[in-house]
């Protein structure tokens, strides 16, 4: 504060010596300062008087290139509904939508970092630090991998194959396994091949289904190997434990990954895995802007063989794999494909060949019927389903709701067998849900599967709806604020909605919600071990039971105001208040009843 204070002094005594009659230049070299100082010092104590001379920021009231408040908004809204757009995204988006003038990089990222919408990572090497390499044009060079980690129902993890031209980003593969097994990638390779030609090289790893060099008990060809060798394909392998070298491929994988794997599963079946991923590439490939292609699309930068190259050198593949069915990523297609296989028992009618059997699912959850088996899942166990079976299809159905559609493995004999063991002759399939475009004021359905942490994801969260569900099939009803869970058909809990009301029509798996269910008539139910000193534990409460009943599996109901404990024949040996609000994660007893207790 002094120095502040004796700068307005100095600059007050200069204005006093110019008003008393001394030059200009002769106050500015007294005091050590240049003459348009004083003069700016004159004119602002003509301004402002004393107060005006004390220190001022140099910041402009104005900046001709302060980005608008608006746009600011724009910027903060997009990132907020999609947190893994950066700035040239934004950029280009924000280009899309006409907003003029069109901010810069820096400054996008300058709002994001004012709004706390970056987060701070650890730094990267340095661009300089890769050699960046790309084909000059399509076709000249594919890279092709296998990925892990797409969860069906149950359990089970199928590997996906996938193939990217290098020089556009195109995917030009991608298809799920029932095994990954050589045979199997090349059926994959060759339905590639027979859509868009042949390409000049391949790029893949050291995996067994792409090349036999390390082979045992001695080196050899692999399929995939003999298949580019017939076609003229020049094969090229990525040297040991470099990922890198493959790295469009691998990055391709990163955003299946978070854009689609991470939100969908696990998957109800193989096939509605592979619906999903073939949507997710025909956005890919034809929606997408791709940031290394200058925010253009991959499909605008690929261009397949032309036809008539094909028909002049027609390929060259082993007989087992010619007639293999074209798969084509691309969801018109998916479409256009579900629509000409359709069948008169598929749009509704009758079909005289398929039967209906009714079957009791196991407590396994896995229901076999002659050569097939479905998994239905353990939450299921004892409840009666239905099963619509053709020649071709299979539809799973509950309560008349269907549940899951397979392709069917059993022949015409296998059908005759089941008739004369009682199937019945089967009526239209059940029907889908009901297809409606949902609005934003609709009551709708989704249906997720907790997993061991008793939690759901739903929109990009997720949230805990009990572990007493883990690992069962709910049905997630979202009404207004409120969102209530159903497990077989009974409300167990009602939590408050973790989504806006906007986003909910663009929710997987949504439909137009059906009559609000019943809620549960028994309260839920824990099974405990008394200890040798007559005591349970239930919700972090402990009661007292009584040493009597020392070392006997005992039931606690759970209510919201009391526990009961009964013992097997239903007789209540007590009735706790319920002090705990805490959630009851342990289900079962622990240890060995060793008075016939239960």
């Amino acid at each position: 504060m002094a120095l502040v204070e004796l700068s307005v002094v100095k600059r007050y005594h200069a204005v006093m010596e110019v008003l008393a009659g001394m030059s200009v230049t002769e106050v500015a070299e007294h005091y050590g300062v240049h003459r348009n100082s004083v003069h700016e010092w004159m004119r602002r104590y003509e301004k402002g008087g004393l107060a005006a001379l004390a220190d001022r920021s140099h910041r402009p009231e104005h900046h001709p290139w302060q980005i608008a408040a608006e746009i600011e908004a724009v910027i903060c809204e997009l990132r907020r509904a999609h947190p893994r757009w950066g700035p040239r995204r934004l950029q280009h988006e924000l280009g899309r939508r006409a907003v003029e003038p069109l901010p810069s990089l820096s400054s996008i990222y300058r709002v994001l970092a004012r709004n706390h919408l970056v987060s701070a990572r650890p730094r990267k090497r340095k661009r300089a630090d890769y050699r960046r390499w790309e084909r000059a044009a399509p076709m000249e060079l594919w890279q092709l991998d296998l990925k892990g980690g797409v969860m069906l129902e149950g359990g089970r993890d199928v590997k996906l194959v996938t193939g990217i031209d290098d020089h556009s980003r195109f995917c030009i593969i991608a298809r799920l396994l029932e095994r990954a097994t050589g045979r199997q990638v090349c059926a994959a390779f060759a339905t590639a091949l027979e859509r868009f030609g042949a390409p000049d090289e391949v790029l893949t790893d050291n995996g067994k289904q792409f090349t036999g060099r390390f082979g045992k008990p001695r080196a050899g060809e692999a399929l995939f190997e003999r298949i580019c060798r017939d076609n003229g394909i020049t094969v090229r392998h990525t040297a040991i434990r470099s990922p890198t070298t493959t790295g469009k491929v691998e990055r391709f994988h990163q955003s299946l990954q978070v854009e689609l794997l991470d939100e969908r599963c696990p998957f109800a079946d193989f096939d509605e895995a592979q619906g999903a991923i073939d949507s997710w590439v025909a956005d890919y490939n034809h929606s997408r802007p791709h940031q290394a292609l200058d925010m253009a699309t991959p499909a605008a930068r690929f261009r397949a063989v032309p036809q008539a190259e094909r028909e002049a050198l027609p390929l060259r593949l082993p007989t087992t794999l010619v007639n293999t069915p074209a798969h084509e990523p691309d969801l018109e297609s998916a479409v256009a494909v579900a629509a000409s296989t359709t069948t008169p028992e598929h749009a509704g009618l009758p079909n005289a060949d398929a039967i209906e059997v009714d079957r009791v699912v196991p407590a396994s959850g896995n229901l076999k019927i002659r050569p097939q088996q479905f998994w239905l899942g353990t939450q299921l166990a004892g409840r009666t389903i239905t099963l619509w079976i053709d020649t071709k299809t299979v539809h799973v159905s509950l309560d008349g709701r269907r549940l899951k559609t397979l392709p069917s493995r059993l022949s015409e004999r296998d059908l005759e067998r089941l008739r004369r063991a009682g199937a019945r002759a089967a009526g239209p399939p059940p029907a889908l849900p009901s297809s409606r475009r949902l609005a934003p004021g609709d009551a709708l359905e989704v249906e997720r599967v907790v997993n061991a942490c008793g939690l759901v994801g739903l929109g990009g969260k997720r949230f805990g709806v009990g572990s007493p569900l883990a690992g069962r099939r709910v049905t997630l009803r979202l009404e207004g604020e409120l969102l209530h869970v159903v497990s077989d058909g009974v409300l167990v809990r009602t939590l408050a909605s973790p989504l806006d009301s906007d986003d909910l029509p663009r929710l997987w798996g949504a439909r137009v919600a059906g009559p609000p269910p019943p809620p549960a008539t028994e309260p839920p139910r824990v099974r405990r071990r008394v200890s040798s000193r007559g005591a349970i534990s239930v919700a972090a409460q402990r009661v007292q039971v009584g040493i009597v009943h020392a070392h006997r599996v005992v039931t606690v109901e759970l209510h919201d105001d009391v526990f009961r404990v009964v013992d097997d024949n239903g007789e209540v040996l007590m009735v706790a208040p319920r002090t705990s609000k805490k959630e009851v994660i342990q289900l079962k007893a622990h240890g060995r009843d060793i008075r016939g207790g239960g």
